[in-house]
This record gives structure tokens, sequence and C-alpha cells, in this order.
């Protein structure tokens, strides 16, 4: 069945939530998915995120890629723990809506839609793996295009070049697989350039088209799905997920310590929130994280 588009609904914007300074977008899974295809149908220039943990932390850390996740237009709870923060803050049980469950039900509309997808991103042989994966899942599909940028930061002349090879294709929907931060920056910086809705998924690419396996279903409710992922890559992610996800940790818990100190003395503060204090800005100062 078409989809049938509100005339007025893409120009509202979704509600979003503070998390420290972070801004989360908040609403049903299936609200997400409306929202990204009538963007998608407009072809509105527009970045969309999902946001985790480490997400959360690069952003924490520097000042200019917290701008570029704020002025996103879409960012998901795509971590557990993200959505947990939520319903601790605000009350809101907030649905995950992580990258890997968006991505094929994206693929889903837009062959439904006959809206074209672009791919920018990843290796030519995991572009060429995807397109033999698409050709089987979903063989009406449109396929804009498909590029492999090299893995190096491009000149403003390259950048112009891919603008112009990205808009030659009129996509609605733009998958961009950098992995974070890249991705995001990527993103951020081709808003009102690149035509269309441009999506950072990622580790969803990979694991949808079989190059690797997604952790158990059990996991993923628990928030753990991050300890599968450092099972599988352990010397490429264990100083990412101690770091972070420690320093996530002592973030929540001094905001909430800071609250609830507040709320009882609010004009005096307890010498052991400096401790906490004093532990971030050394792990924040750390560049630990790949």
């Amino acid at each position: 069945m078409p989809y049938t588009k509100n005339p007025t609904s893409v120009l509202t914007k979704v509600a979003k939530k503070e998390i420290i300074n972070f801004h989360v977008s908040t609403g049903k899974y299936e609200m997400f998915i409306e929202k990204i295809t009538e963007m998608a149908i407009e072809k509105q220039s527009s970045a969309v995120y999902f946001a985790n943990v480490h997400m959360y932390i690069e952003a924490y850390r520097s000042k200019s890629f917290l701008e570029n996740i704020n002025n996103a237009d879409i960012v998901t709870a795509d971590g557990q723990p993200i959505a947990w923060i939520l319903r601790l803050f605000y009350g809101i049980r907030q649905d995950r809506v992580a990258g890997m469950d968006v991505f094929p039900d994206l693929l889903r509309v837009m062959d439904r839609e006959g809206l074209p997808v672009y791919f920018y991103g990843g290796t030519q042989k995991m572009l060429d793996m995807t397109a033999e994966y698409l050709s089987a899942k979903f063989p009406t599909l449109k396929i804009a295009g498909m590029f492999s940028p090299p893995f190096r930061p491009l000149t403003e002349m390259e950048e112009g070049v891919i603008i112009e090879k990205i808009n030659a294709t009129n996509p609605a929907l733009i998958f961009v697989v950098l992995g974070c931060p890249q991705q995001e920056r990527f993103i951020a910086k081709m808003k009102g350039k690149i035509q269309g809705v441009m999506a950072g998924i990622g580790g969803a690419l990979p694991v949808t088209i079989g190059m690797q396996k997604r952790a158990p279903v059990w996991m993923r409710t628990h928030g753990l799905e991050w300890l599968y992922r450092l099972y599988k890559e352990p010397a490429r992610l264990y100083k990412r997920y101690f770091v972070t996800n420690s320093l996530f940790l002592y973030i929540i818990m001094r905001e909430l310590f800071k609250h609830k100190l507040n709320a009882v003395k609010p004009q005096k503060a307890h010498p052991s929130l400096k401790v906490v204090n004093d532990y971030i800005t050394v792990v924040k100062d750390n560049q630990l994280v790949d």
C-alpha cells in the first residue's frame, strides 16, 4: 500500500530531549520510519543519526561534534543505555531505534515507494556484497548509485565532485557508511548540499548483508550488544568500550548526584562530587577512544 503523505508533517520537527547537552529525538519506532520516509519523498536535505554511548562520548569530548549532533533532524536512541537514560531523566519509555533495525525497514519502505537509494562509504568489497544482497532480497529496489571513497580526508575539489555525483543520481535516501564520528561529520558538512535524506548507518550495513553477525536478542534487550561486539573484535574495541562506557557511567552518576544534592542543599556542593569531576576531566583528556 503506497505511503500517504501528510503535507504539513515534513515541516514538523521531531521532539527532542536533552541528556546533558546532547539532544535525542523521542517517539515510537514506527514514527521514525514514517518521518524519514516523508523527508525522503520530499528529498529534503537532512541528517539522521543513530546515537549510542560511543557517539555520546565523542560529542562530550568535542564541541564541534556536539553541534553536528544537535543540528541533526533526527537523532534516535540507538543504544539501549540511551533509551534507559531518557526514562531515568524524563520518565519516557523510549523505544530503542537502532540503525541495524531501521536500515532493513527503510529498504523495504523505499522499495515499496519506488524511492531510489544511494550508498556512500565502506570498501568496494562491502559495496559489491551489498549489491548482491539487494539483488536477492529487494530485486525491484531502485539503486541510484554506490561509491567507496578514499580512506583519508577529502580535498575541497573531491567533495565538490562527490556532491555533483550523488545529486546527479537524484536519490531520496543516502546511506552513509563511514563509522562514527566520520559519517556524522560528513553528513553535517553535506547537509544543504546533497539533496536527500542522509542516514549514518555505520555497522548496520555489514551486519545486514552477512559480513558480520549481530548479538542475540536477549543481549540487545539487556543493553549488552556492546559486550558481544567486544567479544567479536577485542583488539579494535576494548579501549573504546572500557573508556567510553566508564566515562558515560560517571557522567550520568555525576548528573544524578548533582540533582540530588541540589535538591537537599542547593548552595553547598559535596566534596565527593569534586572527585568524580576530576576523574571525568582526566578521562576526557585521555585520547584512548579510537
